[in-house]
């Protein structure tokens, strides 16, 4: 993916080989979906708790760490409940802009530790999880939410990860 671009702020991520993990997930989740991913563009950064407790205060009032935001470039959302969002158009450039994600590192040990998870599957996790979120997927309604994690479900299937709601 020639489009994304990201900023490792903690060097702690470093350890797990976060570039590849990211790419992988935000591939993956795009081709499960048909989007092309070689034009697509998603800037991506990995922080710490408090750089993300920032943010989410700033963008959702919650002055909290939380484990993963992303913000769509634009509102992609479906028109129904429990429907499928209209796949993204290019630009005039021929670019995909699908928006930012911004990933915590404290928040991911603590879930993938409290969970036994492996962390690097954890992250694969929230990256394809994120990624919806740039395609308009959300998880506000009982059947938006249904739909989301199973697309989850199947897009982590495809790269040989396990359901992540199976032991929730």
């Amino acid at each position: 993916m020639q489009n994304m671009d990201i900023s490792l702020e903690d060097p702690r991520w470093d350890a797990v080989d976060f570039d590849a993990l990211a790419l992988a997930a935000v591939r993956a989740t795009l081709t499960y979906l048909q989007v092309d991913w070689q034009t697509s563009e998603v800037s991506i950064l990995a922080c710490d708790d408090a750089r993300i407790a920032t943010l989410n205060a700033d963008f959702r009032d919650k002055p909290t760490p939380t484990n993963v935001l992303s913000w769509p470039s634009e509102e992609r959302a479906a028109m129904s409940d429990g429907g499928m969002p209209e796949p993204p158009e290019p630009g005039p450039d021929g670019a995909i802009e699908l928006g930012d994600i911004a990933i915590a590192y404290e928040t991911c040990v603590a879930e993938a530790t409290a969970h036994s998870k492996l962390l690097a599957d954890h992250i694969t996790h929230l990256m394809v999880h994120a990624t919806l979120h740039l395609l308009g997927f959300d998880h506000e309604t009982t059947r938006d939410a249904a739909l989301m994690e199973g697309l989850e479900v199947k897009i982590l299937g495809k790269m040989g990860l396990n359901d992540p709601y199976r032991d929730s």
